[in-house]
């Protein structure tokens, strides 16, 4: 007999997968691939269950041959092991990023003489109505909230994205660029005080208050499903710190960040140009402290923003400072630097990754944007967030529309540059 092999990347059978069981035993004994965890969340999808799980599920398929696991995106380890005859697929991966899984399919088989069969996607309202189901299921608190956790144990670097608002969510959420072979996307989300202040048009000073944060992440938790991480700027009063921590925990947000400033918040990024009070390692430690008494979840993380080098007080402040929010419970070290060179962000997390191999450190490399999410990983770094790009690629483009608009007294010289309404609302969904 001839092996047929088709790949899924589901935690439900629908009649659509099993149409597709149905034509790739006409040609052959059938192998199913699973879908590895680390390589679902390349593919745009999070799973809900674990991959031996899946892996027994797709076992209970009546005509199955067998089940192995894919452990990449791309094909090549298990074709070039099974040498499949044929491999059996969906027909809905002709555009988009997928048509490069689907293109490297072919050469591969085209090596050997292998075929491709391609099978007419089912859907329907019932398959709709299941596929609505799953993205749901992400997108509850009890899902959400765990899977930044679960990012950090199933990627190098956890790659973050600011969001202010549910339609530039949905751009973090939907985003798959495919390069060298690989599919790449966002792992999260970072709701910003800064781009949240600016979008609703006052200074980040903390005036926007919590109700309206939240506002913001309940605008943004509706249409997506990747893991959010708030910005805290300094977590304001213990008292009200801890409630905050309930809150945004019972939401489903994954992580907050809290930085170890007070008085009147002023964006790190002036430095020592403005005044800025760092606050004392005693004080910050018991907030830190504080915080993690009041979750009642292991999945929530509180994680440390370090000022030090910002305010120029010297690594050996930061270095003191990290070690001692460790200790009081902080679930990761965020160190900033305002500096274009990278050079004293890597010897801070050279020196904390010495004595501490396991606390996840998180960098913002707004200024010192010359290097790659690889070199920080190599020097130990487990999230980078890119904390306000949107926001800035977004003013200077619709400012240059107004000013045209304004210019020509109408809108065609600005629409070349525009993109068609009817993109827009691909982004979003139909219930």
């Amino acid at each position: 007999m001839a092996k047929v092999y088709v790949c899924f990347c589901t935690d439900v059978i629908h009649e659509g997968h099993l149409n597709i069981i149905e034509q790739a035993k006409k040609y052959g004994d059938v192998v199913i691939g699973a879908l590895s965890d680390e390589a679902l969340i390349k593919y745009n999808r999070f799973p809900t269950i674990p991959l031996e799980e899946r892996v027994e599920l797709y076992k209970r398929i009546d005509g199955i041959d067998s089940v192995v696991v894919q452990n990449t995106v791309m094909y090549e380890d298990v074709i070039n092991e099974l040498h499949p005859d044929y491999v059996v697929h969906g027909d809905n991966w002709k555009s988009g990023p997928e048509a490069a899984i689907r293109n490297n399919v072919i050469k591969l088989l085209s090596a050997y003489g292998g075929k491709l069969i391609e099978i007419p996607y089912t859907y329907n309202e019932k398959v709709k109505k299941i596929d609505s189901q799953l993205k749901e299921k992400l997108s509850m608190p009890e899902y959400r909230r765990r899977r930044l956790r679960q990012l950090l144990n199933l990627t190098p670097v956890v790659k973050v994205m600011e969001a202010h608002s549910g339609i530039t969510g949905l751009i973090v959420e939907k985003t798959v660029v495919e390069e060298n072979g690989e599919l790449n996307q966002f792992d999260a989300m970072w709701v910003s005080s800064l781009c949240d202040s600016t979008a609703k048009g006052k200074p980040d000073i903390e005036l926007v208050d919590m109700s309206s944060r939240l506002r913001t992440i309940d605008d943004i938790m509706e249409v997506t499903t990747k893991p959010i991480i708030l910005d805290g700027d300094t977590g304001g009063l213990t008292e009200h710190f801890v409630y905050n921590v309930r809150t945004l925990e019972r939401m489903g947000v994954s992580a907050v960040i809290i930085e170890d400033k007070t008085g009147l918040k002023k964006n790190s990024l002036f430095g020592t140009e403005v005044e800025q009070t760092q606050d004392s390692i005693e004080n910050f430690c018991e907030k830190i402290a504080a915080g993690k008494k009041a979750q009642l979840t292991d999945e929530f993380m509180i994680i440390a923003r370090i000022e030090s080098l910002i305010l120029e007080k010297g690594m050996d402040d930061a270095l003191a400072r990290a070690r001692a929010y460790v200790e009081a419970g902080a679930d990761g070290i965020m160190i900033h630097s305002r500096k274009k060179d990278p050079s004293e962000i890597l010897e801070f997390c050279d020196l904390f990754r010495s004595d501490d191999k396991d606390t996840p450190i998180v960098v913002v490399p707004s200024s010192f944007n010359t290097i790659t999410e690889a070199e920080l990983a190599s020097h130990g770094v487990s999230i980078v967030i890119y904390a306000n790009q949107l926001t800035r690629s977004a003013f200077p483009a619709m400012q240059k529309t107004a000013e045209d608009i304004l210019r020509f007294h109408r809108a065609k010289e600005v629409d070349d540059r525009l993109m068609p309404i009817k993109e827009i609302i691909t982004l979003i969904d139909e219930i």
